[in-house]
């Protein structure tokens, strides 16, 4: 059994009683109502998936919540080891080695996340798209060695992506990559995956009320005693000390994602240059930008922030207004300053009566 850092509500007063920060988002400490509660809170935190996982949960007392959260944790585990592209022996990349060739049947968790992509790719005309691996290990040896890459390299990496050369046997769960040294790279959809299945765990266990964030994807299930949902804060973008629109949600039941280049971009002969990558270009986006997505769960929040990000504020907001549950917020920086466009049901998210400052 891995050993997991466990908090219980009554030795963690500094940080319920103050704000925990996180790529993106901040989560708003939850007070407790008056009296001795009948269940107590408590944390839990682990790396997995090149990021922080902190996992939120109440329970009757320390032994279930221990046993709840590491379980959850093992299911995170589990889906690293399959979806990873940094692992050389996860399951992707064992299957992009067989790029080239014939099928081959993949795990349930594997075929569905591939599924689900492609399903999003072909939504968004390509925005969103994980055939491109080889063109993201280019921009990340760029943002290492601060020089772009190079012209040829990139046109040959463009050359293996495209969503359409993947294809997916639903009936046989398996899954033909048609060119031989394509990459496969789901690090915009796999956090929120795992998110969602430790919250299914978590529920498997009897845990009702629970948290589970991945770096800037956050998933929550039922309100905290004496609240009326999970405190959610968006951090904004720094705008010279200004903000706009709304910094803070109630969220039950749901998940939110952020997706932007507050803290990962390179600039490059004076052009600034994010981490998300345009498949259909092959060039990371330029500018400032940051989109938040609300959606039922966090496979779907995940997707979409990326999406939206590489779609931009008129077409991304289009689409979130055709997928039920779902809304989004986009703010962008320019010579102008900030500006931020929402979708049509963003307001239909409460906010917090306390909000962060």
């Amino acid at each position: 059994m891995r050993k997991i850092a466990g908090i219980p509500e009554c030795l963690s007063v500094s940080i319920i009683s103050g704000s925990l920060i996180i790529p993106g988002l901040i989560l708003a400490a939850v007070s407790m109502a008056a009296g001795k509660p009948l269940l107590s809170r408590y944390e839990y935190v682990q790396l997995h998936m090149g990021t922080q996982f902190r996992i939120v949960l109440y329970a009757p007392d320390g032994a279930k919540a221990g046993e709840a959260a590491d379980l959850a944790f093992a299911r995170i585990t589990e889906l690293d080891n399959i979806m990873s592209d940094y692992r050389m022996e996860s399951e992707l990349n064992r299957l992009c080695r067989l790029s080239g060739g014939p099928p081959v049947r993949v795990s349930d968790d594997l075929f569905k996340v591939l599924a689900l992509s492609k399903k999003l790719s072909e939504r968004t005309g390509g925005a969103f798209d994980i055939t491109a691996g080889p063109v993201i290990r280019l921009w990340r040896r760029a943002r290492r060695t601060l020089e772009l890459p190079d012209k040829a390299r990139l046109g040959r990496a463009r050359l293996l992506t495209g969503y359409r050369y993947l294809h997916l046997d639903e009936s046989q769960k398996s899954v033909r990559l048609e060119k031989a040294g394509m990459q496969l790279d789901l690090g915009a959809i796999a956090k929120g995956y795992a998110a969602d299945a430790a919250m299914d765990v978590l529920k498997s266990q009897g845990i009702r009320i629970a948290l589970v964030a991945a770096g800037g994807d956050i998933v929550v299930s039922e309100s905290p005693p004496g609240e009326n949902g999970w405190n959610i804060a968006i951090a904004p973008l720094s705008t010279g000390g200004k903000s706009a629109g709304k910094q803070a949600v109630l969220l039950v039941n749901a998940a939110v994602s952020t997706s932007g280049d507050a803290q990962q971009f390179v600039e490059i002969g004076g052009v600034r240059y994010s981490h998300i990558v345009d498949p259909r270009t092959g060039i990371g986006l330029k500018g400032r930008s940051s989109v938040t997505v609300i959606a039922p769960n966090g496979t779907t929040s995940d997707s979409l922030a990326t999406a939206l990000s590489v779609l931009g504020s008129r077409r991304g907001l289009q689409l979130v207004d055709s997928i039920d549950g779902t809304a989004a917020s986009f703010t962008v920086v320019d010579e102008k300053g900030p500006r931020v466009d929402v979708s049509k049901r963003w307001n239909d998210f409460p906010v917090p009566k306390e909000s962060f400052k």
